[in-house]
């Protein structure tokens, strides 16, 4: 028999908040956290509008009591801060209980090795920053800093990073590998992450619109998120409640294009269909779906057909938060985790911000309005470069 999967902790930081109550406040009042770069040199400055936490590298290490010259990267401290919140707001100590960490990002410390990029070979001193280019550096980063020592490892699988993250802390519990696991993921803004999507041609200079006719592409984002799992013998132990549960999840690849997701949805249709397997429940049972929802040309139509094949003409209320936060890639499926459970426990669906015309493909609106209801079961989408698609389903109990 499976364990089952409990959610016992959060934290989170993003550009509507710098942890769980500042972020809830934004969603409930439907304040977003879009706007100009103010943290970066970058030709782009006044070309495109991002979803950036704003605070300076300079503010986030003085925060975090790092030395005067580290190698933590923005990614690095962004994920730091969301960690120790989440292991506070869960109550384990660290130091005294057996801990895994899964973590994800795709950026890493990019942000960090294209400041010295024209450095490096001149400047020897500046080469110990060549390390915190690494994706593990990152993972390594903050487990040092938090003091971790239990299991640890580092997925990198595009825009479902963080998602993928989950389901592999949600599995290695519900078969007995591991008792308590923080995952999640962590990505900062950077020069390469958003002139690399400026070369694809699907950055917006206006506000994203997901699942709008006259969507225009994605605001990228930056943030970092962590659940903290845990199997039913180890809160029991502690007399801890669950806020939550992780009960379905599912990883497929539509392999039809590097960057493209295939046109009829067939990749997030199957990752939907054997979440739902899984969790031994039928797409009726779902009360919202927070879709991936990128606002660009190619996501939302596929994903959009996706969702008419998995449940028919009964898709339930469904949103995209990126419209509030912008597209937070290896954090994404984090961030709106944290959101999703948000929903459970306040009762609420999101409004799906800037949206105004239906997509002449077919005939699908999402919720425009923060809508209280009782919702129990939520279906979270994510999905990467690569034809990587994953998703999650969260429950109260």
């Amino acid at each position: 028999m499976r364990n089952k999967v409990a959610i016992t902790g959060m934290g989170i930081v993003s550009s509507i908040g710098l942890n769980l109550k500042e972020n809830l406040d934004s969603l409930k009042n439907q304040r977003h956290g879009i706007s100009e770069i103010d943290n970066i040199d970058t030709k782009l400055k006044d070309k495109i509008l991002v979803g950036e936490i704003k605070k300076t590298n300079s503010e986030l290490a003085s925060f975090l009591g790092l030395p005067k010259v580290n190698s933590f990267s923005r990614t690095s401290m962004l994920g730091t801060i969301a960690a120790m919140e989440a292991i506070d707001n869960a109550g384990i100590d660290i130091s005294e209980e057996e801990v895994g960490f899964i973590n994800a990002t795709t950026v890493g410390g990019m942000d960090m090795t294209e400041r010295y990029f024209f450095e490096f070979i001149d400047d020897p001193e500046n080469r110990r920053y060549i390390e915190s280019h690494d994706a593990g550096t990152n993972t390594h980063n903050i487990c040092d800093y938090i003091g971790l020592n239990g299991f640890v490892t580092t997925i990198s699988t595009a825009c479902s990073s963080a998602a993928n993250a989950i389901m592999l802390g949600a599995r290695m519990i519900a078969n007995g590998r591991l008792d308590r696991v923080i995952v999640g993921g962590t990505d900062a803004l950077s020069k390469f992450t958003m002139n690399g999507f400026n070369t694809l041609m699907i950055l917006s200079d206006t506000h994203n619109k997901p699942f709008d006719d006259d969507r225009k592409g994605l605001n990228l984002g930056e943030g970092a998120a962590y659940l903290v799992l845990e199997s039913e013998s180890s809160y029991k132990k502690r007399n801890k409640e669950p806020i939550a549960f992780v009960v379905g999840y599912a990883n497929t690849n539509d392999a039809f294009h590097q960057t493209a997701s295939s046109e009829d949805g067939e990749g997030a249709y199957l990752a939907m269909k054997k979440a739902f397997e899984v969790a031994a429940l039928r797409p009726s049972d779902i009360d919202y779906v927070n879709v991936h929802g990128t606002a660009t040309p190619n996501n939302d139509l596929s994903e959009g057909r996706a969702l008419l094949s998995i449940f028919k003409d009964k898709v339930p209320d469904f949103s995209s938060t990126k419209a509030f936060t912008g597209h937070t890639l290896a954090a994404a499926a984090a961030v709106e985790a944290v959101f999703s459970v948000f929903a459970l426990n306040e009762g609420l669906v999101y409004p799906n911000l800037n949206f105004k015309t239906k997509m002449k493909e077919f005939d699908l609106t999402p919720i425009t309005t923060l809508k209280q209801k009782e919702v129990k079961t939520i279906l979270s989408n994510s999905f990467g470069f690569g034809g990587n698609c994953s998703s999650l389903i969260f429950s109260k109990d």
